[in-house]
């Protein structure tokens, strides 16, 4: 997979984690961010983790009037049948806002626009409606639950 590129939507700027910027915030210092209350998340930090272990690209901030108000990113590189698995999150003040839909959108996108990416995977939980709308609304189909109870969604080339 390559570098991840900036993206910007109608209202978001998607700013790449570079590998010092996402150490530093998994570490918890956030003093060279100016981020929005609540964020960083739990999910943030263990996602951030596994990028900075296994080197992979460490996804997206997404700030809003210069502000961090959530992430994106995948959960590592697509696997040989091309299929990659994002996860995204917003502070709760930024959400019910439109943001959720804006960065899936924008990352979805941009993923299957990559050659070796043919369909990109997300799962939330089954009872978190607004997650679940956001990816519907990004043509995201539902597949199904995993063992785990998590709704499961796929959206293709």
């Amino acid at each position: 997979m390559p570098s991840f590129e900036p993206l910007t939507t109608a209202r978001l700027s998607l700013v790449p984690f570079d590998p010092e910027t996402a150490r530093a915030v998994v570490s918890g210092d956030l003093s060279s961010l100016d981020p929005a209350p609540g964020w960083p998340h739990e999910d943030t930090v263990d996602g951030l983790s596994g990028a900075v272990k296994y080197g992979w690209p460490a996804g997206w901030m997404v700030t809003f009037a210069d502000k961090v108000v959530g992430d994106c990113g995948t959960h590592g590189p697509a696997d040989k049948d091309g299929a990659i698995e994002i996860g995204y999150g917003l502070a709760p003040s930024y959400r019910g806002r439109g943001f959720g839909t804006e960065l899936v959108g924008a990352i979805s996108g941009w993923l299957l626009g990559q050659p070796e990416v043919s369909i990109v995977l997300a799962s939330t939980l089954s009872d978190n409606v607004a997650s679940r709308r956001v990816l519907e609304k990004n043509h995201f189909t539902f597949v199904g639950y995993g063992d785990d109870g998590q709704a499961l969604y796929e959206r293709g080339l």
